[in-house]
């Protein structure tokens, strides 16, 4: 059973740094795609980023570029997002979501991806 478990959130302020962790299991951690997604109440789930296991290539939504990095660590099964220089429009529930075995791209997209989370709240305060 494929089951992706996001830590991480919490309440900063405006300016700070968090690091969100989407724990992986249920799955040979060798061939993904992974993508952090945020929904804000009222407000369509958004793809912020998402990292295919191929080639570690990357993408980033043009509100976060710059501020948030993708990475991968196979060898714990974890996908992070580092998120820096917050704004409080990045408050949101944050969602990781994966595709296993479909390494070969990633898409900004929640149909791209199979499995999700529970989600982890983000709030930035002013």
């Amino acid at each position: 059973e494929v089951q992706l478990v996001e830590s991480g959130g919490g309440l900063v302020q405006a300016g700070g740094s968090l690091r969100l962790s989407c724990a992986a299991s249920g799955f040979t951690f060798d061939d993904y795609a992974i993508g952090w997604f945020r929904q804000a109440p009222g407000k369509e789930r958004e793809g912020v980023s998402c990292i295919s296991s191929s080639d570690g290539s990357t993408y980033y939504t043009n509100s976060v570029k710059g501020r948030f990095t993708i990475s991968s660590d196979n060898a714990k099964n974890t996908v992070y997002l580092q998120m820096k220089s917050l704004k409080p429009e990045d408050t949101a529930e944050y969602y990781c979501a994966a595709r296993p075995y479909g390494g070969r791209w990633c898409t900004p997209s929640p149909r791209g991806y199979n499995y999700w989370g529970q989600g982890t709240q983000v709030t930035v305060s002013s």
